[in-house]
C-alpha cells in the first residue's frame, strides 16, 4: 500500500512493506512543522499558532466494515482528512481546517453526494443570521471560501472543500466544513467518487 502524508507544498510518499504500517503515526512526520514550511519556505519558525499535535493514528478498520467506494475519516482533533482507496492500494492524509467549535461540528457517518469543480459559494442561513452583510454568493476565483473543489456530504451544508486563506489550515476556523489546501483538495477530488463513505470523528 502506498502511504502518503501531504505537507503543504510537496507530496511526501512512504511505501510500507507490511499492512500493519497503515497505522504509522503521522505525528512522526511533524505536522506541526508543516505550516511553517508554507509560511517561511522551510525555515524553522520561532513560534507557531497552528496545531502542533500532529496527526494521530487512524485505521480504516476502526470505522468501516469494508473499503467499498473508498473511505474518508475527517478527524476534528488532529485536524486531518484521511483517505483510503477502495483497492486498499493507497492511503493519504491531508492537513485541514476544522469547525470553530462543537456548536459547528457534526459527528458520525455520511458520504460524498456531489463533486463540484470551481464551486460557487453561497452562505448558509445560519451564516446570514450571524452576519447579514455577507454577499449573496461568491463566484469561482481566489476570493471563493470553497477554493477550487468541493465535495458535498449527505448532510446539508457540510463539505470537504478547498480554501481561500491558507492560514486557516491547522486551525479551528470553519462553520462546519473541512478545508484543504487547493492542491490537496484537487488531489482528493480526483481520487474519490460519489458514494465514497465518510466518518467524522
Amino acid at each position: 500500500m502506498r502511504h502518503r502524508i501531504l505537507p503543504p507544498r510537496d507530496f511526501a510518499t512512504v511505501t510500507p512493506t507490511r499492512r500493519r504500517l497503515l497505522g504509522l503515526s503521522v505525528a512522526a512526520l511533524a505536522l506541526g512543522a508543516m505550516p511553517a514550511i508554507a509560511q517561511t519556505g522551510g525555515a524553522a519558525p520561532t513560534s507557531t499558532r497552528r496545531n502542533t499535535a500532529g496527526f494521530r493514528n487512524v485505521m480504516w478498520q476502526d470505522h468501516f466494515d469494508t473499503l467499498q467506494n473508498g473511505a474518508i475519516v475527517c478527524d476534528t482533533s488532529s485536524m486531518a482528512v484521511h483517505f483510503w482507496s477502495e483497492d486498499a492500494d493507497s492511503y493519504t492524509a491531508y492537513p485541514c481546517s476544522v469547525p470553530m467549535s462543537e456548536n459547528f461540528s457534526r459527528k458520525g457517518r455520511t458520504e460524498i453526494t456531489l463533486k463540484r469543480r470551481n464551486p460557487t459559494w453561497i452562505p448558509t442561513p445560519n451564516m446570514r443570521k450571524r452576519n447579514p452583510e455577507l454577499p449573496d454568493s461568491v463566484p469561482p476565483g481566489p476570493e471563493n471560501p470553497m477554493g477550487t473543489r468541493a465535495l458535498n456530504l449527505s448532510w446539508q451544508y457540510y463539505r470537504i472543500h478547498g480554501i481561500d486563506d491558507p492560514a486557516k489550515i491547522g486551525r479551528r476556523a470553519s462553520n462546519g466544513c473541512f478545508g484543504l489546501f487547493n492542491h490537496h483538495v484537487e488531489d482528493l477530488f480526483d481520487r474519490v467518487r460519489v458514494g465514497t463513505q465518510v466518518v467524522v470523528i
